[in-house]
């Protein structure tokens, strides 16, 4: 691992894959204490360049509080784009390690995993007739800010007197310096993977101190977890106990007013959706709670553009519409997306009424609502249409297998399948395929015969996920089934022979 480490650490390569990380993703725009970003060429090569281990010292962190569900501040902790590409840089030996060792089904900041997969499991936990009648639905209080600073420094392999240092960096707010004793901090890149190592070994211990007939199940994504059992008494006497002095020892606990036993009939919120069993059939919808954040920010952004056009409104609604409704078409959400439809249009009539209070409500219908080809008041003008929520047709998700790494070689061909699974459920993807035949004209790389409908096609990466490889258009191939088993099965063989 050391020996990675310092050849990573030496690499342009290395350095060149850690800058564009950090200038590529959501936080690019967002400067640290030393207010500078990386936005040109030039800046980007000067930051590999300058990107060295020796002499290396982090820079405080710069304290941003953004708003929370519940009205309160999350603290956040922006490191400088230095310190986050050096982050990144030591990342790539370490997301390996701590994909290798994670508990099989942890879910959050880990590749090719979601909250669908997370809530998948749940689903095979407790959707059959002799599933545990009881849930541990816990949450951990402020994960993130109390972590074991000695923990993580005996226990995650990382250069020590690198990791020492950005825990102990510091943090900047309203122009005052604060230590920083315990915790990593919200913000930084290497802070999912730090706290995700610090969690793992909870399923695994829990499964080896348990006897089968206790019926414990364990889901976590990021910081919230849930464990079933098959009474509450198991839970308890037995379960809280091990999740405390396994928390306890890593300087973490459970926050007494999000943690509650209940039993499976009576429901319980993980994820933004709600799972209650109903006799014998489990049903996952989406939370009164996360429906009511997301109409509440429809009806603000109506109060909002009081004074916009009808288009505008439809351009700035649909996106919102499009993304909340994709998070929740995998489950059953097909009667939760219809009362929305119904509370939109309410709040689309309201706002219309009031841009003509000396107009009837003729005059407005017509003005706003058109007849379409099933129903009748869709709110559209000539070129924009509002999209609603019960258009989405709801999907099943197929969840990942626990154990797949997308690390490991030797599960290529399984994520390969995925993506080809994936491409081929939307129109988005069905167009990329064609993309990618048309530019091979319609051939298979491997033999040169024809990809057709009849003989199939699979979607292999040129360079591998585990070495490196993207889902990127240019690291794509359509290949004939037979040719992509037999392309991977010589790839094994040479490996063995190596």
């Amino acid at each position: 691992m050391r020996q990675l480490q310092r050849l990573l650490t030496r690499s342009t390569s290395a350095k060149a894959l850690a800058v564009k990380r950090v200038t590529e993703n959501r936080g690019r725009r967002t400067p640290g204490v030393d207010r500078a970003i990386w936005s040109t060429p030039d800046d980007k090569w000067s930051a590999v360049q300058d990107l060295k281990v020796e002499g290396y010292r982090p820079k405080p962190l710069r304290r941003v509080h953004i708003p929370k569900a519940n009205g309160g501040k999350r603290p956040l902790g922006i490191p400088t784009m230095k310190d986050r590409a050096m982050q990144a840089l030591f990342l790539l030996s370490l997301e390996p390690v701590a994909e290798t060792t994670a508990d099989p089904n942890s879910y959050g900041f880990r590749p090719e995993r979601s909250t669908a997969d997370a809530m998948a499991q749940c689903r095979n936990a407790l959707g059959r007739g002799h599933s545990p009648q009881w849930v541990l639905d816990a949450d951990i209080k402020g994960c993130f800010d109390h972590i074991d600073h000695e923990w993580l420094m005996g226990h995650i392999p990382l250069k020590k007197d690198v990791l020492k240092r950005w825990l102990k960096a510091g943090v900047v707010d309203t122009g005052r310096l604060f230590p920083t004793e315990a915790g990593t901090p919200q913000g930084g890149i290497a802070s999912p993977t730090l706290a995700n190592m610090t969690l793992d070994g909870l399923e695994r211990q829990l499964k080896e101190s348990l006897p089968r007939r206790a019926k414990v199940n364990f889901v976590r994504y990021a910081d919230d977890f849930i464990v079933t059992g098959a009474s509450r008494e198991i839970l308890e006497n037995k379960v809280m106990p091990l999740v405390e002095a396994f928390l306890s020892e890593r300087g973490l606990r459970l926050s007494p007013e999000k943690t509650r036993i209940v039993q499976i009939t009576d429901g319980f919120d993980f994820l933004g959706w709600h799972a209650r069993k109903y006799k014998d059939k489990l049903l996952v919808r989406p939370s009164k709670k996360n429906g009511e954040a997301f109409y509440r920010k429809i009806a603000d952004i109506l109060k909002e553009m009081r004074t916009a056009t009808q288009a505008e409104v439809i351009q700035v609604l649909n996106p919102i519409i499009r993304g909340w409704g994709s998070y929740h078409r995998c489950q059953n959400s097909k009667r939760t997306f219809a009362q929305m439809d119904h509370r939109i249009f309410w709040a689309l009539w309201r706002w219309a009424i009031r841009r003509h209070p000396k107009k009837g409500r003729r005059w407005v219908r017509e003005k706003y609502f058109r007849q379409g080809k099933s129903r009748t008041w869709v709110f559209a003008t000539g070129n924009e249409v509002l999209v609603r929520l019960s258009d989405i047709k709801i999907v099943s998700h197929v969840k990942i297998a626990a154990e797949a790494n997308p690390h490991d070689p030797e599960w290529e061909p399984y994520f390969e399948e995925r993506l080809k699974s994936s491409m081929s459920a939307t129109l988005t993807g069905k167009r990329k395929v064609l993309w990618l035949w048309s530019r091979q004209e319609g051939a298979c790389p491997q033999c040169g015969q024809q990809v057709t409908k009849s003989t199939g096609w699979n979607v292999h990466h040129v360079i591998y996920k585990a070495h490196g490889g993207t889902d990127k258009m240019s690291n794509l191939q359509v290949l004939h089934p037979n040719c992509h088993r037999q392309l991977h099965n010589d790839e094994r063989a040479a490996a063995a022979q190596v």
